[in-house]
């Protein structure tokens, strides 16, 4: 299946926090901030190396994590000064509701970041305290005043729904909230809740979503934002027109990135390949001058293809009908318009139910 070949992604991951959430399962640390300095340095000579062996122009830069804004601003920017990339360059740092700043927000845009994502999650006080987060529920409101006086064109606003202390009317308010700002978030993200092993939320079992509700949950966000003007792009995805996500779309068109930092993933020409996970680990091997190299593994064409294809499947964008041998067990879960196929909105959540179905997956 052919794809674009134009863009280059790089992914950099900082994996400071300054509480860790109930949910989250990344390689993400609220006790290890005494590293950062060591660890821009790490990060610094990684892209150095990898500039000597002919790293690409970057056409996006995605600062993600863990917390990139715990990172003092100038921090940040020296790691993205090192970082050749187009003059049209797509930079979007991940950044939590109460790092927003004006003084952070006008150095970020000053420095060159062109897009801001703010974890924002819901506005409603018993779903913010059930997911453990620590942001205030007026943060939606602050920030997007913060991020038009400052002047980003673009951001987005990242939402979680399944909570057990959530209802379909937390999420309507919530909905509300947001696309009554003055300056609502031209794209929103929501992702459903998942009860990850080891994890605090996972531990409990009287906390796992209650997966009917998530997806009614799920459908209410969709049916309102599409209301609003907002276009489907990706399963968890939605956007004003010219508002997508470049950086995204990086990796669901299976095109080739890198990534920097502990536990950072990268993919190209079939190879994938990922940092090792702790930070106190990544750094000292830089240190020593020696690869943080975890692990690595080759794909074949036949896995490419199902890769590519499962993820475009995942996207507004489909995959062509030869894709499948048949539709005929799955024909309730898909549209077919124009010779691709693509999810029906009932079934984003059951995406794995079609994706099994490609006939690269045989």
């Amino acid at each position: 299946m052919a794809t674009p070949s134009t863009n280059f992604g790089v992914y950099v991951h900082v994996p400071f926090c300054a509480h860790r959430c109930d949910y989250c399962a990344f390689a993400t640390y609220s006790d290890r901030d005494h590293l950062m300095d060591d660890y821009v340095d790490a990060v610094l000579r990684e892209i150095a190396i990898a500039k000597e062996k002919g790293l690409p122009t970057a056409t996006s830069v995605f600062f993600g994590g863990g917390t990139p804004s715990r990172l003092r601003a100038e921090s940040l920017l020296r790691i993205l000064d090192a970082i050749d990339r187009t003059s049209d360059a797509e930079v979007t740092v991940e950044c939590n509701p109460e790092d927003a700043s004006l003084e952070r927000l006008t150095t970020y845009l000053s420095g060159g970041v062109t897009r801001m994502s703010f974890g924002v999650q819901s506005t409603q006080p018993a779903v913010l305290a059930d997911l453990g987060r620590r942001h205030g529920t007026m943060a939606h409101r602050e920030v997007s005043e913060a991020v038009t006086e400052v002047g980003f064109t673009t951001w987005n606003m990242d939402l979680i729904v399944g909570s057990r202390a959530e209802g379909l009317d937390d999420v309507r308010h919530t909905l509300n909230d947001l696309l009554t700002l003055d300056n609502p978030p031209p794209h929103i993200s929501c992702y459903a809740l998942t009860p990850e092993p080891a994890t605090p939320l996972g531990r409990d079992p009287a906390r796992h979503p209650d997966e009917d509700a998530t997806a009614d949950a799920y459908d209410l966000v969709g049916e309102v934002l599409e209301q609003h003007g907002y276009l489907w792009e990706e399963i968890s995805n939605w956007a004003k027109p010219g508002h997508e996500c470049r950086h995204n779309h990086v990796y669901w068109d299976h095109e080739d990135y890198v990534g920097f930092g502990s536990a950072a993933h990268s993919h190209q020409h079939g190879r994938r390949f990922w940092n090792v996970r702790t930070p106190d680990r990544y750094v000292e091997l830089l240190r020593k001058g020696e690869s943080p190299l975890g692990g690595e593994e080759f794909l074949d064409e036949t896995t490419q293809l199902f890769e590519a294809e499962s993820l475009a499947l995942r996207t507004a964008r489909g995959v062509p009908l030869e894709a499948f041998d048949s539709l005929d067990e799955i024909s309730h879960l898909v549209r077919v318009r124009e010779g691709q196929v693509t999810l029906s909105p009932k079934a984003r959540l059951v995406a794995n139910q079609v994706i099994v179905r490609l006939r690269s997956s045989n």
